[in-house]
């Protein structure tokens, strides 16, 4: 077959699909025409609920500790934290490194490069970020760029923002502390 022919046999298939596209489009538009303030308020509704819920999530979230930087006491204690929430991010290091290591879980969890973060969804481990490579290969990244990576693998919810304010980026390193009123010595 020549390339004419080819390249008419792609015209066709792009303008058939375009019009099946057009056509669904222009669906969607005469039945946003036909909502009356009936039908708005329905979706107005529906979306406060939805907001209520999310609302009361992250209270929930909250109440279990979501947000904050804490370490887990015993080993043993990871699985009830894990099991209580839908996501953790779980820091392995050792202390005279930015790391510390707990045996029993370091072999469940299969990590074997410190540091590293396991990300952890519905009690499973979904996703490492390992020795800090994607976040520039040192402790010292932004916290816009963890962020970023958290909610690339659906372990934090982004709105698009982040927490540093637009046009910054905090860089704080991962044995600082996240409270102004601690030190790292702590």
């Amino acid at each position: 077959m020549d390339n004419s022919k080819i390249q008419e046999i792609l015209e066709k298939q792009v303008l058939t699909v375009a019009k099946a596209v057009e056509g669904k489009i222009d669906e969607e538009i005469a039945a946003l025409d036909r909502l009356d303030d009936d039908d708005l308020e329905a979706i107005r509704e529906r979306r406060l609920q939805q907001m209520k819920k999310m609302a009361e999530k992250r209270s929930r979230w909250i109440g279990l500790g979501h947000g904050e930087y804490s370490e887990i006491p015993a080993e043993k204690d990871f699985f009830s934290i894990v099991k209580a929430s839908e996501r953790v991010v779980c820091h392995f290091y050792r202390e005279n490194w930015p790391c510390k290591k707990s045996p029993f879980l370091a072999e469940r969890l299969k990590i074997v490069v410190l540091p590293t973060l396991a990300l952890i969804k519905n009690a499973k481990v979904d996703d490492y970020v390992v020795g800090f490579d994607e976040l520039g290969g040192t402790d010292e990244f932004s916290t816009e760029d963890l962020e970023d990576r958290l909610a690339k693998a659906q372990v934090i919810f982004s709105e698009g923002e982040s927490s540093s304010k637009p046009g910054t980026q905090t860089k704080r390193s991962v044995r600082q502390s996240y409270n102004p009123d601690s030190s790292d010595s702590d």
